[in-house]
């Protein structure tokens, strides 16, 4: 006979939800001895808790979980997408206004690409959107060093294996040529680390600058380098299926602002196409 489920959900669902940490980092400061549950400090993960249950983190009691929340980010280049850099190099976290929550970034952009990155305050909704299984499309615009010619993006298109690695088939259109330098615009569905850069140079191209300029329905639009936006309530709950606030907490309050600050100290664009979401003239 089957066991009844245990009531509740896991702790680093509730860590993860509250916007103190991802569930991967929760469970390390669950196994850190930092969080308590009813004063007892939990040394596993392995634990279901409910409404009912006193949670603490670093002895502090854990605050009720924000709205889940999500914010377009266009990210300069020379920027780290981690929390922290062993090597000491500037974060896309260092380079956020300081109003802007606890956030985390869906996925990555490597240091010297640039574009829309997504940010959130919920675990959830950050597993949501980096689920394979999601298949949203993300554009890029690319600009390589050399004159391609549209039939060189075939293994592209046909998708390609590198190293043993096999590449999901690509969307690529050669736009145009800028002197020594060619535009394109890609398409992919999976997000491998540095894929287009390794993708074109295994065609025996460089590529020197990277745009990312949609995430499934999130547009980078006109959205200036170091640059936040929130997604409205409306769209986050047409696009993710999140379920609508109760009156009672949208009762007597004001829609959240929307919040756009130039990060301090970002890259200034490069000669080229402007990373606006726009093919460049």
């Amino acid at each position: 006979m089957e066991k009844p489920p245990h009531p509740g959900e896991r702790i680093a669902k509730v860590l993860a939800r509250a916007g103190v940490a991802s569930r991967r980092d929760a469970e390390r400061m669950i196994q850190a001895g930092r969080v308590s549950v009813n004063g007892r400090t939990l040394d596993t993960p392995a634990l279901n808790v409910t409404e009912g249950d006193r949670i603490a983190v670093d002895g502090k009691p854990l605050a009720q979980a924000e709205p889940a929340r999500l914010w377009l980010y266009h990210k300069p280049a020379g920027l780290v997408t981690t929390a922290r850099d062993e090597q000491g190099r500037r974060t896309i976290f260092d380079a956020l206004p300081d109003d802007l929550p606890r956030v985390m970034s869906v996925g990555r952009l490597d240091l010297n690409s640039e574009g829309l990155l997504l940010l959130t305050n919920d675990g959830a909704i950050k597993r949501r959107l980096e689920l394979p299984a999601t298949g949203w499309l993300r554009k890029y615009r690319a600009r390589i060093n050399g004159r391609p010619q549209d039939e060189d993006f075939e293994p592209l298109r046909a998708g390609l294996s590198i190293g043993g690695e096999r590449f999901q088939p690509m969307q690529v259109t050669l736009d145009r040529q800028q002197g020594a330098n060619a535009w394109l615009t890609l398409g992919l569905r999976e997000g491998k680390n540095r894929e287009i850069r390794r993708a074109i140079e295994a065609l025996g191209f460089v590529v020197n600058r990277l745009i990312r300029v949609s995430y499934g329905p999130f547009q980078l639009g006109n959205l200036k380098p170091g640059e936040v936006e929130e997604v409205r309530r409306r769209v986050l709950r047409d696009q993710l299926g999140l379920e609508a606030e109760t009156d009672s907490e949208t009762a007597g309050r004001k829609p959240a602002p929307r919040r756009r600050q130039r990060a301090a100290g970002r890259a200034k664009p490069g000669s080229g196409a402007k990373p606006t979401g726009r093919a460049p003239r």
